[in-house]
């Protein structure tokens, strides 16, 4: 009788741990929640338009701006992942926000990220130009018409609701990735060495003086599903892909190319589907085929995404669970330097800017020049944070627009199956170019607010810190 009953124990063991090996996703379905939230975040029309050097106001509403939140938590971490419709997301909002959503939920701030998406359809509300054009408007009017809120104020709220819905939401959730090259003639790097030998940024279609092509693109669409353990019902879903928000135009408010992902993703997978979007590094690439004439639009793009990624929903594999965890680091980039008369004569060309008084790239870095200010000292802080979600997945998160090249490298070099990498992350230093391209110049050089090398020391510490969550 004895030896019978050791039989059927040890086989009930052998038979758990079977099960375990097997099945790791429905034990860590116990563990792992997740709650999602969204809000309407458009300001009212007549607010001014981020995105180009010039002024234009909003004329109406294409599709309203969004905040959506993404709450994780099992045992006693939580993180959250929060995505706006905006051009980006400056310190002086981002860092007050965390504060905020931290003080409601509980959540670490240093467990939080807020991105923006970079639509150039959304609003001006910070920056070197929204301040020349809000103080022009109050001296001659003695207020300014364009701003009936005040949008920084009020995002910070709404971040705040959004993120403490999601968190008093949280159910049960199974995680599924998947990632698939799009097709190539949806994203392509904008810089281009000339026949006068140097490189330009988005030269001219069917320009004769083009060379080559000055760098590469990251084809790669990044797809994390969450789904409901008991019935595998898809509850939301995060894409992520390198390609600039620039594809709509016009003056109305809209979340660019992701509102049309959101919008076809959902006519195929369910109408209650929440679609997050994180925008790839992309900071040299952009929708523009030199070699037509025509351009790709908004709606075609987001259709094209949506096709790709509902042909991996049936081919997505179970994440291997692994605890959640979130690792920050922040590096020093040196910030570029100018001397006091530079800053006085770029405080006054700024008045120039969208008059044609300048030449283009004059007017990019006297507003550039003006908004170093923003960074006491010496050094801008760029803050890399990276969320392991599983075994073999995790994302890392960036500020400003990063160059693609530091994307690849991160993924190359990242000890996860799959890694996503998120651009435009909790600050927007504007751009973050590789070494290679400070040393060719051009518009994303001169734009940017650090000096070489500060792009490599974020490549540097985030692969650290994925290795660290990878033991």
């Amino acid at each position: 009788m004895k030896k019978i009953s050791m039989r059927f124990v040890v086989c009930a063991i052998v038979a758990s741990l079977f099960i375990l090996m097997v099945c790791p996703i429905a034990n860590a379905a116990a563990g792992l929640t997740a709650g999602i939230a969204e809000i309407d975040i458009t300001p009212p029309v007549g607010y001014r338009l981020s995105g180009y050097f010039i002024e234009r106001q909003s004329t109406g509403v294409h599709d309203p701006l969004k905040a959506k939140a993404l709450v994780l938590r099992e045992g006693d971490v939580t993180a959250a992942f929060v995505v706006c419709d905006v051009i980006g997301l400056p310190r002086s909002v981002s860092d007050p926000a965390r504060t905020l959503v931290a003080a409601r939920t509980g959540i670490p701030a240093a467990n939080i990220v807020i991105t923006g998406t970079h639509t150039h359809t959304g609003p001006l509300y910070y920056g070197t130009l929204r301040n020349y054009f809000h103080e022009q408007a109050v001296a001659k009017n003695g207020k300014d018409a364009c701003e009936a809120v005040d949008y920084p104020a009020q995002l910070i709220e709404k971040i705040g609701q959004v993120v403490s819905k999601a968190a008093k939401s949280t159910s049960p959730v199974i995680l599924e990735a998947a990632a698939a090259d799009q097709d190539p003639s949806l994203s392509f790097n904008r810089r281009f060495h000339m026949k006068d030998g140097s490189v330009r940024f988005n030269p001219g279609q069917k320009n004769p003086d083009i060379v080559r092509v000055a760098g590469p693109i990251d084809p790669q669409v990044g797809i994390v599903l969450l789904k409901a353990p008991e019935d595998r019902k898809l509850k939301a879903c995060l894409t992520v892909f390198a390609l600039h928000l620039d594809t709509t135009g016009g003056t109305l408010y809209s979340a660019d190319y992701p509102f049309y992902l959101e919008k076809t993703l959902r006519a195929s997978l369910g109408s209650d589907l929440m679609s997050f979007f994180g925008t790839g590094t992309c900071g040299d690439v952009n929708h523009i085929d030199v070699t037509v004439e025509e351009r790709r639009k908004a709606e075609e793009i987001g259709e094209l995404l949506a096709k790709t990624v509902i042909g991996q929903v049936p081919k997505a594999r179970p994440v291997e669970p692994a605890p959640l965890a979130v690792k920050s680091r922040t590096v020093q980039a040196l910030k570029h330097q100018y001397s006091e008369e530079q800053k006085a004569q770029a405080a006054k060309d700024v008045a120039l800017v969208g008059t044609g008084k300048l030449p283009f790239l004059e007017e990019v870095e006297s507003c550039k020049i003006v908004d170093l200010a923003r960074y006491p000292g010496t050094m801008v802080p760029l803050e890399v944070q990276a969320f392991r979600l599983g075994r073999d997945l995790a994302v890392v998160t960036l500020p400003g627009e990063v160059f693609v090249e530091f994307g690849l490298a991160i993924k190359k070099a990242s000890p996860f199956k799959t890694t996503l990498v998120v651009e435009l992350a909790n600050d927007v230093p504007a751009y973050i170019p590789t070494r290679k391209a400070f040393g060719e110049g051009s518009y994303e050089t001169v734009n940017s607010r650090i000096q070489p090398g500060g792009g490599e020391l974020m490549v540097d510490a985030a692969i650290e810190i994925l290795k660290e969550l990878a033991r």
